[in-house]
């Protein structure tokens, strides 16, 4: 191994390692960079960027579109034609999905399941999954925080044989296209992360504002945090790479996003002595719980938007802007350190939540 005893690869030979894997054309990229200048400026340091995952290009942009770039080939390569998947009721990961497996002619089944007091009328992703034609099952998460998984396995068995039922053979891939499961038997998405930092990394190059000190994030699944974190890793320019929870708390999740960067590192043939001090998850910003709009998301959705022009969702990176905002002012941060804010979509979700957005935001 190139990196045998945590060496650090260089781009050229790390890019070799994820042409190995089949990938299919689905994003527009390289997704757009910028320094964030008026939030620079009003914050006093450090210089903030913005890393534009929400402008991929499918079905309204979203970092998932740049996952499913290497899960769509496995889907084609099993031969199957319908894809199962499943997450809440206002997914961004369903919708994706659906997207990319509608231009591969493939039949998206999406189980989503309401995990919170948002209705089921036909808004923000919901509506653009019905748009896309996707065969759609909703049920009731259960007792837990996200969806119980009993409740899962019970919708994706039933899933499963209505599917053969047709005379069609189903893949079921993951939420979030993160932890190896289902039909998925390799952290497919995480490659895409690993890619997404080294498309970064020359960006920043040609910016002249290498390197990067942290990149920060909203983390549900955990893929886009592995992925990064294993980059990180190997290019050993000694970016922190910061994981904001949407619903996990951290002690769990960071084993979740170590298991899956150190699978990533596996399919990669990588020894970069990646541990658990490389997984930074914040979970304070959860608040309330998973997809539920506070004063705080609703103020800094308001701020990105009147200082950039920039519109974020209140599921992932407004709680990942406050946390932001909030590491900024106790000081986490250097005057001269570089930050990047990383958008990973999602902003459908906006409209089905006009009704906090009304409660908290002046008129």
């Amino acid at each position: 191994m190139d990196n045998q005893n945590g060496q650090s690869l260089t781009p050229k030979k790390l890019k070799a390692r994820l042409e190995g894997f089949s990938r299919v054309e689905l994003i527009h990229s390289p997704t757009p960079f910028r320094k964030l200048e008026r939030l620079t400026r009003e914050l006093s340091g450090p210089e903030i960027f913005v890393k534009r995952e929400d402008m991929t290009g499918l079905g309204f942009g979203g970092n998932k579109s740049r996952k499913l770039e290497y899960i769509i080939p496995d889907i084609l390569a099993k031969k199957a034609d319908v894809v199962i998947t499943y997450a809440s009721l206002q997914s961004n990961w369903c919708l994706q999905t659906a997207a990319a497996a509608r231009l591969f002619g493939v039949i998206p089944l999406l189980l989503l399941f309401k995990t919170h007091d948002l209705p089921d009328e036909l808004d923000g992703n919901l509506l653009l999954d019905h748009i896309l034609g996707a065969r759609i099952r909703i049920r009731d998460g259960g007792p837990g925080k996200f969806i119980d998984e009993a409740v899962l396995e019970e919708a994706l068995e039933e899933a499963i044989n209505e599917v053969r039922e047709w005379g069609h053979t189903p893949y079921v891939a993951p939420v979030g296209g993160s932890v190896p499961g289902g039909d998925m038997d390799r952290p497919l998405g995480a490659l895409a992360y690993v890619d997404a930092l080294l498309e970064m990394h020359d960006q920043t190059e040609q910016e002249g504002v290498a390197p990067i000190d942290y990149i920060i994030h909203a983390t549900g699944s955990g893929g886009t945090q592995a992925g990064l974190a294993v980059a990180a890793k190997v290019l050993g320019q000694g970016t922190k790479v910061l994981g904001i929870s949407v619903i996990e708390e951290a002690k769990k999740f960071r084993g979740e996003v170590l298991s899956i960067a150190l699978d990533t590192e596996k399919i990669l043939g990588l020894n970069t002595g990646l541990d658990a001090d490389d997984i930074v998850v914040l979970d304070e910003y959860i608040r309330e719980g998973y997809g539920i709009v506070d004063q705080d998301v609703a103020d800094a959705v308001r701020r990105m938007a009147m200082l950039e022009g920039i519109f974020i969702d209140p599921v992932y990176t407004g709680k990942a802007f406050v946390a932001l905002l909030d590491l900024v002012d106790r000081g986490y941060f250097k005057p001269t350190d570089r930050v990047v804010f990383l958008h990973t979509g999602g902003t459908p979700a906006l409209f089905p939540n006009k009704s906090r957005f009304t409660e908290f935001l002046p008129g």
